[in-house]
């Protein structure tokens, strides 16, 4: 629904980073029918319309969320269509104002089909390197492990991704580990985590979104991360908050995520105010657009219309955003430097839309 006419700066202006979306989850809806259509794929119904994910916050909720990822995966089958993935990802991001953007992927799922793990992540940096240079933002690519596969495994990809370290595009910026928090040992990841320590990669493991505060404490602990994907639920125990904020670790906080996977029932409650007056650095995520059909401006639009944030705010939400990337400090400082420029430009006339969820204000006018 159209409300009243606002003086608010456009969030697509905003220069921003993003730095929690997944390969197969950043697939555009259109192009997961046509490949589909193409590969004789037939998909779940849930995939293909134009509802958002929501499960209830339980192992039936994720079970359900995992299948349905698994089910997208499924027309990743070639080099080709890797690379297509990637390069729509970098495409519509660059559209929505990110000037830095570090996709994640765990390559073991698409390697049979490219002739294993090193031509998989080979595949995506070289599309990366590609899609960087056509759409005039940085990409990084962070390799992640699987709580659901052995650790040994989680070594092989972190050597893998030591092979291919560096900040600039194209190349490993970071190494993760994803998938259902509640499996596995956190502990017994240790080792490969200090495997990509030593090769200067960003270390960016998923918690604090499915379980609580004390699992964040957990991760804290053995894995030692500069980043936590999500981290949101940090806010139920003031202890680790603080300890997030005094070790300097940046949140990946993606509000659609949280309420679709059931964490919390509206947008309102989630909790981004609470960390942010913490003093946590936050970087918004659209996580997975494919199934939440959320991308990126959403989330500030979300903070902005929904959270309450005013437009000084939100220049500091992408101010974390840079600082808790991993490009080169040249690179941070120029982008920086835009989001001070975005602040002080006066406001034009935008029509703000009402509602959970809105996509980003738009501009009145040509």
């Amino acid at each position: 629904m159209w409300g009243t006419l606002d003086l608010m700066r456009d969030l697509v202006a905003l220069p921003k980073a993003h730095l929690h979306l997944h390969f197969t989850g950043s697939m555009r809806p259109a192009t997961l029918a046509e490949l589909a259509e193409t590969k004789r794929v037939r998909l779940p119904a849930a995939l293909l319309d134009d509802d958002p994910l929501h499960v209830p916050g339980d192992d039936r909720g994720w079970f359900r969320f995992q299948r349905l990822y698994d089910a997208a995966r499924t027309v990743v089958r070639d080099e080709a269509t890797m690379r297509r993935v990637v390069a729509e990802a970098v495409a519509d991001d660059a559209a929505e104002g990110s000037v830095r953007l570090e996709i994640q992927v765990d390559p073991t799922t698409y390697a049979p089909h490219v002739g294993g793990i090193t031509p998989a992540v080979e595949i995506v940096l070289d599309e990366a390197r590609a899609a960087s240079q056509a759409y005039g933002i940085e990409v990084g690519v962070i390799v992640a492990a699987s709580r659901l596969r052995h650790p040994m495994d989680a070594r092989t990809l972190a050597r893998l991704a030591a092979r291919h370290a560096g900040s600039g595009p194209g190349q490993v910026v970071g190494f993760g580990l994803s998938n259902d928090e509640r499996r596995g040992d956190t502990e017994a990841f240790a080792p490969a985590f200090a495997i990509a320590a030593r090769a200067g990669l960003t270390l960016v493991p998923h918690a604090g979104e499915l379980l609580g505060a004390a699992h964040v404490d957990q991760v804290l602990d053995h894995l030692h991360p500069h980043r936590l994907g999500h981290g949101v639920r940090s806010a139920e125990d003031p202890r680790v908050l603080e300890r997030v904020v005094r070790e300097q670790v940046a949140l990946e906080v993606c509000p659609s995520s949280n309420v679709s996977l059931g964490v919390y029932h509206q947008m309102a409650t989630v909790p981004l105010r609470a960390l942010v007056d913490a003093g946590a650095q936050v970087a918004l995520g659209a996580d997975d657009p494919l199934l939440f059909r959320s991308r990126l401006v959403d989330q500030y639009a979300i903070a902005r219309d929904v959270l309450g944030f005013d437009d000084a705010a939100l220049a500091g939400l992408a101010r974390s955003s840079l600082r808790a990337c991993a490009a080169s400090e040249t690179t941070k400082a120029g982008a920086l430097a835009r989001v001070d420029a975005w602040l002080t430009t006066p406001a034009p006339a935008l029509v703000r839309q009402r509602g959970p969820a809105q996509p980003a204000a738009t501009r009145v006018g040509p």
